[in-house]
């Protein structure tokens, strides 16, 4: 019975001394990391330990706080009495021979122990953080250091920002200035008709004043005001100067004013403008006045039905034939051709509209117009077809849009036309070479085929 009681005593003995091997193992390889040493006191604390008698040790856990001692180890193993306190870190083993718990200090890497200052060193990494290593004039040169540079920095930044940056006061100088300049369309029209009518300006002066309104009347309001400060009047009288530079000048300005703007186009007619235009045009006067001339005519006659009956009736028609008689001004036919074309396109898409109220009172006044009429009696019909000789296709393709219209009032006049079969012929023959060069590039419905499609469909009509 002895031996079989010390044999199992033994045999316990085994097990505890084999458990409390792989617990001091742990717990020494714990220490030896980085991590919170705190946490392996903690398992080696609660780590179910029995003594010999069977009996669980007494722990921090069990004794009563105010009864704890504290254990104080060195870098030798020491016996832990029952109820100590051990610190955390500490190595803790069971000695098999006296059945007594024992602890002491974690070794180092290098064989020593490490402080507390030192854990922390390590900790914090290799920042010196140690008080003594800086005296207090070094660390007040050190701060002021610190000061200076990024009081330049600053200052750096500063001073790009002035090199990207006006100062305000500068600013404010710039804005006092353009606030003066910032004046209204009607301030500036009433400015420069003032300098066009004053007679201390000079002739230059006249002209720059009428150049710069004729930018401003382009827009309807200023149109509307321009006509409201007697401007209107001014330019239209300016077209009697003896001085062909006013005259175009003052012709310009008319026609910006005039375009698209109903209430301008009545006050101009009334105004007389109409016959000084006409008598511009019918006079020997240099080509630059007299294309500006025209271009006031045109405005004024598109869109205006009562205007187009008016300049019939002063025999506008025949002066504008009379340009083509006058040697200098082969640039102004393609331009008449032009108006005609829109006159009469005008009259015929407004009769083909839908009809209404209005719109039947603007017929009504359109069918006062006699124009095709009077085109073919003064034999236009040639006069437009002649134009075809010319080698420009910009001006080709405007007679041949020209041609198309008169058709159907010309017809017979251009079948026994040689002159103009002829020349169709030959359009046609070139216009079928480059519209197959233009397809052969990839341009199958380009310019020049559509010129041919035009020169064939007035050939196929006659």
């Amino acid at each position: 019975v002895a031996m079989s009681h010390w044999a199992g005593l033994l045999s316990t003995a085994a097990k505890v001394n084999l458990l409390v091997l792989v617990v001091s193992v742990v717990f020494s390889w714990s220490s030896r990391s980085d991590r919170v040493p705190e946490f392996a006191l903690t398992k080696i604390e609660e780590s179910d330990i029995k003594g010999d008698s069977g009996k669980e040790p007494i722990t921090e856990d069990d004794a009563d706080p105010e009864d704890l001692e504290v254990f104080y180890p060195t870098h030798q193993w020491q016996t832990i009495r029952p109820g100590q306190a051990v610190p955390a870190g500490s190595h803790v083993r069971l000695n098999l021979q006296t059945g007594d718990r024992e602890a002491k200090l974690p070794d180092s890497e290098n064989g020593k122990s490490d402080t507390r200052e030192e854990r922390r060193r390590k900790r914090l990494g290799k920042v010196d953080v140690d008080s003594s290593s800086f005296t207090s004039q070094e660390l007040k040169k050190a701060l002021a250091k610190m000061k200076e540079s990024e009081k330049a920095e600053r200052k750096a930044h500063e001073e790009e920002v002035r090199k990207k940056f006006r100062p305000i006061e500068q600013l404010k100088e710039e804005f006092e200035k353009l606030n003066v300049k910032m004046e209204t369309d009607y301030e500036i029209m009433v400015k420069l008709i003032g300098k066009f009518n004053s007679s201390v300006s000079t002739l230059d002066e006249k002209v720059a004043a009428l150049y710069d309104l004729e930018y401003y009347v382009h827009q309807v309001d200023n149109a509307k005001d321009f006509l409201s400060m007697g401007g209107l009047q001014l330019v239209i009288d300016g077209l009697n100067s003896t001085e062909a530079v006013l005259k175009e000048h003052a012709a310009f300005v008319l026609g910006a004013a005039l375009s698209s703007n109903p209430k301008v186009q009545i006050e101009a007619i009334e105004g007389g403008a109409l016959q000084k235009l006409l008598v511009i045009l019918a006079t020997e006067q240099p080509l630059a006045v007299k294309k500006k001339a025209l271009f006031a005519l045109s405005s004024m006659l598109r869109h205006f039905p009562y205007a187009q009956q008016q300049f019939l009736k002063l025999g506008g028609l025949q002066v504008l034939r009379s340009l083509f008689r006058q040697k200098g001004m082969e640039t102004l036919h393609v331009r008449v051709v032009t108006l005609l074309y829109d006159l009469i396109v005008e009259k015929m898409l407004l009769e083909d509209s839908q009809h209404g109220d209005q719109m039947e009172e603007k017929i009504q006044q359109y069918r006062q117009v006699k124009l095709v009429p009077a085109v073919v009696e003064q034999d236009w019909c040639v006069v437009v077809s002649n134009l075809l000789a010319m080698p420009e296709h910009d001006t080709r393709e405007k007679v041949l849009k020209t041609v198309g219209v008169l058709m159907a009032f010309c017809k017979e006049r251009y079948r026994g036309d040689q002159a103009l079969s002829t020349t169709l012929s030959l359009l046609r023959s070139e216009y079928e070479e480059l519209a197959a060069e233009e397809q052969r590039e990839g341009d199958k419905d380009g310019y020049f085929k559509e010129l041919l499609g035009s020169v064939n469909t007035i050939i196929q009509e006659l």
